[in-house]
């Protein structure tokens, strides 16, 4: 395949990242970019392809597809819930491609017929809540960074919001002068939603503005900001789950609930799971907890068959109640090709 015919499926790669931008999450764009970076470093190490030589009829064929994934196991050394993620944004990216031009529909009806790979069916890691009021009095308030992994703790628990969404917050999310404070956040398919706020974080919540925004501050600046870019840009996920490892091997030694591997989704499991132990309806806590099927939350919080049956009625009974631009010269390499910075 000539050249020019690469620069057309890159073309329509480019389109693909624009409007995964526009309604898609940043997540998922990015993790767009980078499956497609992964395919394309598989098809130069392992097949010898170049932009001169790129043909979408063979190089998206289901055998080099089936290759990919399992290079992305031995190779890569990712796990079969990674490999199988990035296979379904490849396939999102081939139901694209045919959708803007016909002749190229058949590469995305013939991935359809390659098989995922077997996952290991895994559960978050319970956390009790002794284990969390450990892990809440480890960090040193008198300390700056002690102070904002305090009130960043509590606002997960609290809210049992995803991490994003927690990290995604601005100040004019907020409402905390209110009877009933709240904060909006964006989920999944940039879905809002409102989390109400316990009084005993609103009142850590003002204080916690006060002493990092100041009494003026700019309300599109993050709530949990990074000290190095500023308010304008929010702290990296890897930079708190490493903290929350600190403190969880700190607090392991006083409290054996606490787990050691700790991430900071098992806040969010650990609040949905007391809040189920405290009585909370399954409808309602699958609403908090912004997924778009019941069956998701039961699968989540692996929910017993007597509780799935009790879901399903207070289910019915909320729904009574409710009634082109140019490639630069010269770049032969399939990565630098598929790159949109490269544009």
């Amino acid at each position: 395949m000539k050249k020019t015919d690469a620069l057309e499926i890159a073309g329509c790669y480019v389109n693909w990242i624009d409007d995964s931008v526009l309604g898609k999450s940043a997540n998922t764009t990015r993790s767009y970019e980078f499956t497609m970076q992964l395919y394309m470093e598989f098809l130069e190490t392992e097949k010898g392809v170049r932009s001169t030589s790129f043909s979408s009829g063979s190089d998206f064929s289901r055998d080099n597809i089936r290759e990919w994934l399992i290079w992305l196991k031995d190779v890569r050394r990712c796990s079969p819930e990674t490999c199988n993620a990035r296979f379904s944004s490849l396939k999102s990216f081939l139901k694209y491609l045919g959708g803007r031009d016909i002749k190229y529909r058949y590469l995305y009806l013939d991935a359809l017929n390659v098989s995922r790979l077997k996952e290991r069916k895994r559960k978050v890691e319970g956390m009790t809540e002794a284990a969390v009021k450990a892990l809440m009095e480890e960090p040193d308030v008198r300390t700056t960074t002690g102070y904002r992994d305090v009130v960043f703790m509590a606002f997960l628990y609290g809210t049992a919001a995803r991490l994003d969404e927690v990290l995604s917050v601005k100040l004019l999310d907020l409402k905390l002068d209110t009877k009933d404070a709240h904060v909006t956040v964006c989920g999944k398919g940039n879905k809002l939603r409102t989390l109400y706020l316990p009084p005993k974080l609103v009142v850590n919540l003002n204080k916690y503005i006060k002493k990092f925004h100041r009494y003026h501050p700019n309300m599109n600046s993050y709530l949990f900001f990074s000290r190095v870019k500023g308010t304008k840009s929010k702290i990296s996920q890897e930079a708190m789950n490493k903290r929350l490892k600190i403190y969880a091997k700190a607090a392991h030694a006083r409290c054996e609930d606490v787990p050691l591997n700790l991430h900071c989704h098992q806040f969010r499991h650990a609040k949905s799971t007391h809040l189920l132990n405290d009585g909370m309806n399954i409808a309602q806590l699958s609403k908090l907890l912004g997924h778009a099927q019941l069956t998701t939350t039961m699968d989540y919080l692996d929910i017993t068959t007597d509780m799935q049956a009790k879901a399903m009625i207070s289910l019915e009974d909320e729904n009574t109640r409710s009634l082109p631009q140019k490639w630069g010269k010269g770049k032969d390499k399939l990565s630098e090709l598929f790159r949109k910075g490269n544009i």
